[in-house]
């Protein structure tokens, strides 16, 4: 009866071992199953943010060349998105309204950040326009495009400098009134004034 005993525990005992080994087996399976799944999904999120990846590097390539020929056109805005004022007080705007604009000899300058008061333009804001003088564009040699200019109106006395970043259309323009210190900050994209589609006051 002993020997019979005994040789029901170890049979149980091998079951229970055998059966614990296959759980181990399944769940090293399993787990060797969602890594590779894993690899399998990031291999193809790769393949095809490539050619989005590389889709974004030409457009901002030609959004970049489209702006530096403009610039040397005298053919641009720069339709703003964002408005720094002297105080570090920063407004996101609406970029239809608020823009600097070169054409030929004429520059505008048009600041809208109210919605509540319409301003001289009627847009909420103030629109100025003037002639330009004593243009001057270079480039470094990271590609970096700046422009500096003066702008004399009947309500505008400054001097307006934007910089084209390299390799795309993003651009920075500061406006230094020449008898005040209230220096204001652009940020937006520079495009050609065909391909613009701002919307100006009634300048002053």
């Amino acid at each position: 009866m002993r020997k019979v005993l005994l040789i029901i525990m170890i049979i149980s005992v091998g079951l229970s071992v055998n059966a614990r080994d296959k759980g181990d087996g399944r769940r090293s399976a399993k787990r060797q199953e969602a890594v590779k799944a894993w690899h399998e999904d990031m291999a193809e999120f790769r393949s095809r943010s490539r050619p989005d990846s590389l889709s974004d590097v030409l457009l901002d390539s030609l959004a970049y060349l489209q702006g530096q020929n403009a610039i040397a056109a005298r053919d641009f805005v720069l339709e703003a998105r964002q408005v720094m004022f002297k105080n570090g007080r920063t407004v996101f705007v609406n970029p239809v309204i608020n823009f600097i604009s070169l054409k030929g000899d004429r520059a505008v300058v048009q600041i809208s950040v109210s919605t509540s008061f319409p301003g001289p333009s009627g847009l909420g804001g103030v629109s100025v326009e003037g002639s330009v003088s004593e243009l001057n564009v270079s480039t470094d040699k990271k590609g970096n495009v700046r422009l500096a200019m003066n702008v004399l109106g009947a309500v505008i006395n400054a001097r307006v400098e934007i910089r084209l970043a390299a390799g795309s259309s993003e651009a920075t323009a500061y406006v230094y009134p020449n008898f005040s210190s209230n220096v204001l900050r652009l940020s937006g994209n520079l495009l050609p004034s065909a391909s613009s589609k701002v919307f100006e006051g009634r300048s002053l």
